[in-house]
This record gives C-alpha cells, sequence and structure tokens, in this order.
C-alpha cells in the first residue's frame, strides 16, 4: 500500500524491480516533507502542530510522521528513560506523553543520534498513532494512518463480462463490472448487487477499515468463507463502488471473458486495524 507497505516498491514483498546494474541494499529508507499542515490531538488538547513535518517511509511499515521538537507543546513529553535501538537509525530515545490530567507512557520516540544521512530526522519527534486521540490534516481527521502520497486507486468501468460460480452454482453475470486499481495490489473486480444472485450472499459479523475506502463489509457463499466484500458505503472519493460487491479468486470461481482469475502477487490484503476511540459513525461520515 503505497511506496514501503505492502507490495510498493520499497517494501520486502515489491512485485516490481528496480533496473540497475548492482545489488541495491536490501531496506531502503526514504524521508521527506511532507508539505501538509498535521496536527495531533492527545486527552481533546492538540500537542503537535506543524507545516514543517517529515514522512518516513520504511519497509513494512505505514508512513511515520515526524515533528520538529519546536511545534511539540511546552511540558508534552516526559523523558522515561527508554531507548531501543532501530536497525538503521540508531538509538531510539522513548518519551511518555503528558496534557493534563493524563500520560501515556512510549507514546512518542525520536532518534537521538542518527546517521549523516537521515541527519534531517534529528530533533524531530513520532507519536504513537493509536496512543493518541487523533491526527488531523488541518480541520479533518486522518484515519488509519499518515497519508501516502505515493498511495493511488483509479476506478474504471469495463464491457468485460464477469462471472462467478461455487460449483455448479451461478453466483454471478455481469456485463458491466468495474475494476479497482489500487497502488501495489493486483486489480479488484466490483460488480452492482442486481448482477449478483443476493440470495447466496450470508452476511458475516466483522468489518475490516481501510483508510482509503472505509469499512468493509463480508460474506460467506456457500462453505466459502468471508468469500466476497463490499464497501456499503465507500469514502466519497471511490463512492463509484459503494454498495457494488467483489469476491475473492482463491475461494470461488472468478471468470473474465471466460478466463479464470487465480490470486496472484499483490491480491493479499493485510487487513488496518481500528484507530483507539475511533466510533463507526466516525469512519461513515469521514
Amino acid at each position: 500500500m503505497g511506496l514501503s507497505w505492502q507490495q510498493g516498491p520499497l517494501s520486502a514483498g515489491a512485485i516490481g524491480h528496480f533496473l540497475t546494474p548492482e545489488p541495491l541494499p536490501e531496506r531502503f529508507l526514504f524521508a521527506e516533507r511532507l508539505r501538509r499542515r498535521m496536527r495531533v490531538k492527545f486527552n481533546d488538547m492538540w500537542i503537535a502542530d506543524s507545516e514543517n513535518v517529515i514522512l518516513l517511509h520504511e519497509p513494512g511499515r505505514y508512513p511515520v510522521a515526524y515533528f520538529r521538537r519546536e511545534d511539540v507543546g511546552d511540558q508534552v513529553l516526559v523523558a522515561s528513560g527508554k531507548v531501543t535501538r532501530h536497525k538503521d537509525l540508531g538509538d531510539t530515545t522513548w518519551y511518555a506523553v503528558h496534557a493534563g490530567d493524563r500520560t501515556t507512557e512510549r507514546a512518542a520516540w525520536e532518534f537521538s543520534a542518527p546517521p549523516r544521512h537521515a541527519v534531517q530526522l534529528q530533533g524531530r519527534i513520532a507519536f504513537a498513532w493509536r496512543a493518541m486521540d487523533a491526527f488531523f490534516e488541518e480541520d479533518e481527521r486522518i484515519l488509519g494512518h499518515a497519508a501516502d502520497p505515493y498511495h493511488r486507486i483509479d476506478i474504471r468501468t469495463t464491457s468485460r463480462t464477469l462471472e462467478v460460480r461455487l460449483g455448479d452454482t451461478l453466483i454471478v453475470r455481469s456485463e458491466r463490472p468495474l475494476v479497482l486499481y489500487e497502488s501495489g495490489f493486483a486489480p479488484r473486480w466490483y460488480v452492482p448487487r442486481a448482477d449478483v444472485d443476493d440470495g447466496q450472499l450470508r452476511p458475516v459479523e466483522g468489518q475490516t477499515f481501510c483508510p482509503y475506502k472505509g469499512l468493509c463489509d463480508y460474506y460467506d457463499i456457500g462453505d466459502a468463507r468471508r468469500a466476497a466484500w463490499s464497501y456499503r458505503d465507500a469514502y466519497r472519493e471511490v463512492d463509484r463502488i459503494s454498495d457494488l460487491v467483489s469476491f475473492e479468486a482463491d475461494k470461488v470461481e472468478v471468470y473474465l471473458d471466460g478466463k479464470r482469475l487465480h490470486p496472484e502477487p499483490g491480491q493479499t490484503v493485510v487487513p488496518h486495524g481500528v484507530d483507539r476511540g475511533l466510533d463507526v459513525d466516525e469512519v461513515r461520515t469521514h
């Protein structure tokens, strides 16, 4: 997802490769100025506010925002005496975060002596995402993780025919699917509910959350568990897939113009957990 997460170009599971004559390092870290105002709220107080945030991408992690110390409120950081070591960036000093009548241990950190090539991280503080009440860009809450500027979603119409079968049972036949292209993932095919034998879909408990698409509902089909999913009320940026249904090609038979689709690199999703204090209504109205 994006630059370094899941199958992105700087991730350990990248599905592409750099065309260079020399071997590249196993791990790439990439830092850049976010160029957006970001704020952090803790105990219902603004504890950081900056237009000079550095976004750090490292393999296998969501992007992490680093704030200048001068953009963090006075007496917010409480030294804990805890120091760990980052494999690339050296000693990591941890802090409790304090505001009002609340203190949370190990809720912020900084690299106390980063190597010369990472000097732009010197004197910058990162906050543990789920330890904070919320992160904002301007006045809008950012859900899930710092926005990755390299994450993109495109949705396209197609006249190709999509069929879904479970054994001898036809679940879907659609001549108007949508295909969703998302950074780092294989294409996902969505069909209108009118083209689905809706009686075959059994809703199941448990939703997942995508910071870019919203809350996702799941369905069993016969003995195939969680074989289909739908963003019933997708975010406005991707509302073309709202209430459409997509299917797991490793759990049911999915055919595109008569050719069966099979899972491919980039098809498996690592679900995102829900932010602390985030309720369903807030996710739906984002």
